[in-house]
């Protein structure tokens, strides 16, 4: 029984025994095998101390609470700041109390850990504030070149515009971690956005003697020697690709590709059928045009029209599908369709100049002149060295200069 009378509503607290009843009171308190175990109920068993109520894990709630995090107290002990850190850089993307919580972590290392310098670093990039990365980087390989830190440093050079500052970094880098992937992958892919095709050529070799089976060096060399009108040596990297165990919808595409252009008929429509057994939906318009590709180079210009259809069907917006069955549809002699199709094409694909110089021959062809010539500056803007927009342009000049 309580010692309060019993109402008809249950009142949390109000049925549990007091300390006065059943017989417990001060007098026999210390009697007993156990003395003091008798001590008063009270509420605060179920609180949580207040230091771990923000690393408490909330069911279906966040994991941490940020905003209740001690970040001093937890910057006293590097193993946790430094996980708590990376969970908050990686996961929570929050790169604000990352910073707050490394430089906290800083001052208490003395500024002597290139670690927390790194992560300094890589906080100002993400917050945009490039020039204070580049100190933190450049302070943290002062302390410990890492190349984790050098590349990061390069990337904050690339932010900046500033492609030969970060091929300085990635030379001296190189210097120092002699044969190291990393580095030699980062050189060529700089010097092939920089447009330096065959610089960056000798450094995808240059990893593929480090490390034969590379991926990314594998695949940039087989499409370099594709563009360059080689696809036999093409189509060896590719195999090469596939017998590394990477079987993809683009792999099986290129490689029918290759073996189109290299005269081998036979094997290109099998590949073409593996890479639409393995496409999905953002890329299977891409394989259906070429294969409307394929087939008009060997000359089935039915398949190749019902390639491109199936090409728009799956994505309405494939510009390209829509330029080739112009083409297609002026071969029928359906003149207002094919025009149609140009227009769609230079709409969805303003990249591409030749919707713009299909659709300007069609107009001189038809006697509009002025849509003719309106649509080849459209088709040089697009691409400025195209001789046949130049060559449509001149003989429209000489017909108004007629006039």
């Amino acid at each position: 029984q309580s010692g309060r009378p019993i109402t008809g509503f249950v009142r949390p607290g109000t049925q549990r025994p007091t300390t006065s009843s059943a017989g417990r009171d001060i007098t026999t308190a210390m009697q007993g095998n156990r003395p003091g175990t008798s001590r008063p109920l009270t509420s605060m068993g179920r609180l949580v101390r207040l230091g771990t109520a923000s690393m408490m894990n909330d069911p279906g709630g966040e994991f941490i609470r940020v905003e209740g995090l001690d970040l001093q107290k937890y910057a006293q002990r590097p193993p946790i700041a430094k996980a708590l850190c990376d969970y908050l850089i990686y996961y929570l993307r929050n790169p604000r109390k990352a910073l707050e919580l490394a430089s906290e972590a800083t001052q208490v290392a003395d500024y002597k850990d290139w670690w927390w310098k790194a992560r300094l670093g890589k906080c100002y990039f993400q917050l945009g504030l490039y020039r204070e990365a580049e100190k933190q980087f450049k302070s943290a390989n002062r302390d410990e070149a890492m190349i984790a830190t050098h590349l990061e440093l390069c990337k904050v050079y690339l932010r900046l515009d500033q492609p030969n500052s970060a091929l300085d970094e990635y030379g001296r880098a190189g210097e120092k971690f002699v044969g190291d992937i990393h580095i030699l992958l980062a050189l060529a892919r700089t010097y092939d956005q920089l447009n330096a095709m065959m610089r960056g050529v000798q450094f995808y070799k240059r990893v593929l003697s480090f490390d034969s089976v590379n991926a990314e060096a594998i695949a940039c060399l087989a499409s370099h020697h594709f563009y360059t009108d080689q696809p036999e040596v093409a189509l060896r990297f590719y195999r090469r690709l596939l017998q590394n165990g990477v079987a993809t919808s683009e792999l099986w595409n290129n490689l029918g590709l290759c073996c189109f252009y290299a005269g081998q008929y036979d094997l290109t429509l099998s590949c073409f059928e593996r890479a639409l057994m393995l496409a999905e939906d953002n890329n299977m318009a891409d394989i259906w045009y070429n294969v409307g590709q394929m087939a008009i180079g060997v000359g089935d210009l039915g398949l190749a029209y019902q390639a491109f259809k199936i090409g728009m069907c799956i994505d309405a917006d494939h510009a390209e599908s829509y330029n080739n069955l112009g083409v297609l549809e002026l071969r029928k002699g359906n003149v207002e369709q094919a025009q149609a199709h140009f227009r769609t094409a230079m709409r969805l694909g303003p990249h591409l100049f030749e919707p713009a110089f299909n659709g300007g021959l069609l107009s001189f062809k038809l006697g509009d002149f002025q849509d003719s010539f309106e649509l080849a500056n459209k088709a040089l803007e697009a691409y400025p060295e195209h001789i046949e927009s130049k060559e449509l342009i001149k003989q429209l000049k000489q017909h108004f200069s007629t006039l």
